[in-house]
């Protein structure tokens, strides 16, 4: 696999292109500046690169100049993916000063536009974290998620209990003042926050809210959802079940036809029937995302999650004191995979790592490779293995 960033136009031809619906066999598509600016099938991409080679990595000139003629030859071509919710990478979180490997794993794995996931810490941290966070600039960054601190301690995972409290209109402010405008989406529990006082002042801000790591039935989660929170965190894990007569978040968020529901398709989190049952029953709505700790990209070991010690073996991160699962080592095209194999159609599962959190994160111009789209695009090749991340 390699990353290709942009240093002129490229035309790619010869290739299967993932449109976030469909697939269109022998179809080509140029690239500049990480916009699609054309597509196209057969060979009518030869009229932009006028004294191209025919294949090869050859450089023709166009009406613009230099393009760079590539061959897919039948791989491929998908939006680059994008991920709602990520904790790091390549031995760093994303608290860390550093979090430039992090954004290294993750791009070499076909991901282009992600949301740096922050765990729970005491307010002030938090604060401070943001503000440093607010100082980083990489076109990859989509802005930043807090998953807490107004969590259910019943449900709180690998979150301190300690650290966990309400949510209060104030807090709201502080933490949305704190991000300067990169806070794009929080993590809570509704019942925490009963007359979603919180909740609402997070979305008059433009704060994305997402249900999870709760403790809330049906009623509670849909009053929620009903008053404009949009997302699931990791659905089935950190909250109530599916049950015949408590059906809880989980059919509250399928009988939100606006709310999307995140998955974490790593083996683990979820066992392959019921991600099969989440894709049938949220058509288009189910986002693939990784959940990744410290530890992906980076090998079994001792890391720490906020201030939790976390033991990798296997690769499955766990609490060194409970051994509750403490996030993933998946990257997004592993979770394409998982998706796939576990009997969701790969255009589907295509969708899940593009289209659908896209449209989730309110960007329209990405999670396609239609002409305007945005944010590169990744070859794969027939097992829906990374080749090359062209941006």
């Amino acid at each position: 696999m390699t990353f290709h960033p942009a240093t002129q136009p490229l035309l790619l031809h010869s290739a299967q292109r993932f449109t976030g619906t469909a697939v269109v066999p022998d179809a080509w598509l140029r690239l500049d500046g990480g916009v699609v600016t054309d597509v196209g099938t057969g060979d009518s991409w030869r009229g932009l690169t006028a004294g191209a080679a025919a294949a090869g990595n050859a450089v023709g000139t166009g009406a613009d100049g230099d393009v760079e003629v590539l061959d897919a030859a039948g791989a491929y071509v998908a939006p680059g993916f994008v991920d709602l919710h990520c904790h790091g990478g390549g031995g760093a979180s994303f608290e860390d000063a550093d979090i430039s490997a992090a954004l290294r794993v993750h791009r070499a794995a076909g991901t282009t536009s992600l949301v740096a996931s922050l765990v729970t810490n005491p307010l002030p941290v938090l604060e401070a974290s943001l503000r440093a966070l607010g100082g980083v600039h990489d076109p990859m960054l989509r802005g930043f998620h807090l998953e807490g601190p107004f969590l259910a301690t019943s449900h709180c995972g690998a979150h301190r209990p300690d650290y966990l409290v309400a949510p209060t209109v104030e807090a709201v402010d502080r933490l949305v003042e704190a991000g300067g405008g990169s806070l794009v989406q929080v993590t809570m529990a509704p019942e925490l926050d009963p007359d979603l006082a919180a909740l609402r002042r997070f979305i008059q801000h433009g704060v994305r809210v997402a249900v999870g790591h709760t403790a809330a039935d049906y009623e509670t989660a849909l009053r929620a959802f009903d008053a404009g929170a949009s997302l699931l965190t990791h659905a089935f894990n950190a909250m109530e079940p599916l049950h015949h007569r408590r059906p809880g978040p989980i059919a509250a968020a399928l009988d939100s036809p606006h709310v999307t529901l995140e998955l974490i398709a790593d083996g683990l989190h979820v066992h392959d029937p019921m991600v099969r049952l989440a894709f049938a029953s949220a058509p288009g709505r189910v986002a693939l995302i990784t959940d990744a700790m410290a530890a992906a990209g980076a090998g079994d070991g001792k890391y720490t999650i906020g201030s939790l010690d976390v033991t990798v073996a296997g690769g499955e991160a766990r609490l060194a004191g409970n051994g509750s699962i403490a996030g993933s080592t998946l990257t997004l095209d592993a979770a394409v995979r998982r998706a796939v194999g576990a009997g969701v159609g790969a255009v589907e599962a295509v969708a899940a790592a593009t289209l659908v959190p896209a449209r989730a994160l309110g960007l329209p111009d990405y999670g396609t490779t239609e002409v305007g789209a945005r944010g590169g695009v990744v070859l794969l090749d027939e097992d829906l293995t990374v080749l090359r991340v062209l941006s």
